[in-house]
């Protein structure tokens, strides 16, 4: 596992990676198979219309130009804000190690305090006063413990946990751009975060105006940047339950404060306690739960990542046979990619290959836990 953290990004480099990312069909885990295919953004840049192509595509997919990442770079920074790559000083260490990271990260505010260990505190928007209490309570007294709260800045629980933790500084994961906060009435709120050492990240492109299926891929960064997740008031089928499954599936803990049996609000918040996740009266069972982990070693990669100018590291080229042996064994229900290789007894490069051009050509779909279906 590496140890030591990979070179910043040249100005040059952080163009070819944001023109990457926000190409078509290309996604966080599209962006790293790339650079495991091709060896560098530059080279993976290059051969997207061709894999696009042997994925299938009948017409050429949108690459961003040069000129639309400068303007994005330019805006960013007019903003005072930075995009950071997944290896760098800035980035949060723990999101960086989750599988869908965002390559480019766009920060604004105090980059230092992603460094910090974080807790996140997410809930109800129609939160009760006495949870919003509790939340308060929870973000103040963790945040004089040395722990960041980080939330969604959503109405409710979110709100409540920011402006509680503002003093010890926190931070705002958002579903729109940078420049779009949502609730519109929270602009205030993330102004004096921001003047109080505090911060807001986001993957989408200024400009960006959050749409319904944007919240669960921001509630992905924040269980991602987090040790930890606490759950105050949650109903069935909430957001915050979407949270707490990512938190789940990352490694992360999962807390929950337990709330009255007949309010719904806390119906989905009850059943994660009854499901396994901690149960939370005060800050200090937080603190102590997540003490022997911050003792470990924070590993700011994951052991696949390298992020030098390489030759291709899977070199694999498929033929139209293997193709067809591959996407045979596809369909609408998600399959997962090891038993893929293993039906298909062809070599992992060779399925990932395939794979990549059928996402490239907007055929493919990825699920949680490697799983992947056919677009038809």
């Amino acid at each position: 596992m590496p140890t030591a953290q990979a070179p910043s990004l040249s100005d040059t480099e952080r163009l070819i990676w944001l023109r990457l990312i926000r190409s078509e069909n290309v996604g966080p885990r599209t962006f790293r198979s790339l650079l495991r295919h091709c060896g560098s953004a530059r080279a993976a840049l290059d051969a997207l219309p061709d894999l696009a192509r042997r994925g299938g595509a009948t017409t050429a997919g949108r690459i961003c130009s040069a000129a639309e990442a400068e303007r994005e770079l330019a805006a960013t920074a007019a903003i005072g804000g930075r995009l950071v790559a997944s290896h760098e000083a800035g980035y949060p260490p723990r999101l960086a190690t989750i599988d869908d990271a965002p390559p480019l990260l766009g920060i604004l505010g105090d980059a230092a305090i992603m460094m910090r260990p974080m807790i996140a505190i997410v809930g109800a928007r129609n939160a009760s006063a006495a949870g919003q209490k509790f939340a308060a309570t929870l973000a103040d007294d963790l945040g004089q413990a040395g722990l960041v709260v980080v939330s969604g800045l959503a109405r409710g629980i979110d709100q409540a946990a920011h402006r509680a933790a503002l003093s010890a500084g926190t931070v705002a994961a958002l579903a729109g751009g940078l420049d779009q906060i949502y609730p519109p009435e929270h602009v205030e709120l993330l102004r004096a975060m921001v003047a109080a050492s505090g911060a807001a990240m986001s993957e989408m492109p200024l400009g960006h105006v959050p749409r319904a299926r944007d919240f669960p891929r921001r509630n992905r960064l924040i269980s991602g940047s987090a040790v930890g997740v606490v759950v105050v008031e949650a109903a069935h089928r909430s957001g915050s339950l979407i949270t707490a499954r990512f938190a789940n599936e990352q490694g992360r803990e999962v807390f929950a404060a337990p709330g009255s049996p007949i309010d719904p609000r806390c119906a989905g918040s009850n059943d994660l306690i009854k499901q396994g996740a901690m149960l939370v009266t005060s800050a200090a069972d937080i603190v102590d739960a997540v003490g022997p982990i911050l003792g470990e070693p924070n590993h700011r990669m994951r052991e696949d990542d390298d992020f030098g100018e390489l030759a291709p590291i899977e070199a694999s080229e498929p033929q139209e046979r293997d193709r067809l042996r591959i996407m045979a064994l596809l369909g609408p229900t998600p399959v997962g990619t090891d038993d893929l290789v293993r039906m298909a007894g062809a070599a992992p490069a060779l399925v990932r290959a395939v794979l990549l051009e059928l996402e490239l050509a907007g055929r493919l779909e990825r699920h949680g836990g490697s799983l992947v279906s056919l677009i038809y």
